[in-house]
């Protein structure tokens, strides 16, 4: 399979924070869940990506190119929403739309006013008078308006409501219908990253987790729940992090090395997250 994005031992240094020797790909024609909490360093590993950040060492290849080393060309291969839209103010849509034409090589003006309609944003009101989520959706629209093959959204629903978030998913599935087309995707909600993604990769303190086929992170872990004598009771080995509370205790467990144990709850993504930054690990 091919990779769209190959991050290879990537580092960062920060005064009080490292993103140290971080390892994880993009293949083409699929979308990459990126998740952590704040601060673990997703919004900068995605600008080093996009050649917004530079590495302190490693590297970042992106259609097999080392990011520095894209064209123009390649640079309009790429559709990008970061978390904080920075949208001219005083221009209207259509204004907008006409600056787009000179920054990209394919800028689709069609497919861009369609996405405003779709959105039911309006094409002669200035930014300035958007909310937040009517500017997260023109950031989106611009992204999918000049024939992108892999886009990079950092929090592309942030400030949504969940029917538009639906409709974003929606807009998702279908820019995934062309199998040469990738996604990384960041969000808090996770729920969303369950119904869309096929890879996760969880970033924490500057560390990658893990990244995983999404199925196959629902085949590996699992929840137990129990007293804490029941706890004692478990093999070591199979539990990965405990969280106690006044309702009981519960673990992140390795479900085929509890294959016979009763009562083991599903782990969803937001789960696992929160036993691997909250829980207290098993050595």
């Amino acid at each position: 399979m091919t990779n769209v994005v190959q991050i290879e031992r990537f580092t960062k240094r920060f005064k009080n924070f490292t993103i140290d020797k971080i390892d994880f790909c993009v293949p083409q024609g699929v979308v990459v869940g990126f998740i952590g909490e704040n601060g673990a360093g997703k919004s900068t590993t995605m600008k080093g990506i996009l050649g917004l950040v530079n590495p302190d060492s490693g590297k970042i290849m992106v259609f097999g190119k080392p990011v520095e080393s894209l064209s123009r060309k390649d640079k309009n291969r790429i559709g990008s929403v970061l978390g904080e839209t920075a949208l001219p103010e005083n221009l209207t849509l259509k204004e907008i739309s006409d600056v787009m034409e000179h920054v990209f090589l394919r800028w689709r003006k069609d497919v861009f006013y369609r996405y405003a309609e779709k959105f039911s944003l309006p094409i002669d009101k200035k930014v300035r008078d958007f909310s937040r989520g009517m500017r997260q959706k023109v950031s989106l629209s611009i992204a999918l308006s000049h024939e992108a093959e892999f886009l990079i959204l950092d929090e592309p629903t942030s400030g949504l409501d969940p029917v538009a978030r639906d409709e974003i998913l929606d807009i998702l599935y279908d820019f995934m219908q062309n199998e040469k087309h990738s996604v990384l995707i960041s969000s808090h909600i996770l729920s969303d990253l369950e119904k869309i993604c096929d890879y996760i990769v969880f970033i924490h303190d500057g560390k990658i987790e893990f990244a995983e086929e999404k199925d196959i992170l629902a085949e590996r872990y699992a929840i137990w729940r129990g007293s804490q004598e029941a706890l004692k009771q478990l093999d070591p080995s199979a539990v990965v992090s405990v969280m106690c509370g006044e309702y009981g205790t519960s673990a992140l467990v390795w479900r085929e090395k509890l294959s016979g144990e009763k009562g083991l709850d599903r782990a969803g993504i937001e789960d696992i997250m929160l036993y691997f930054i909250r829980g207290k690990k098993v050595s």
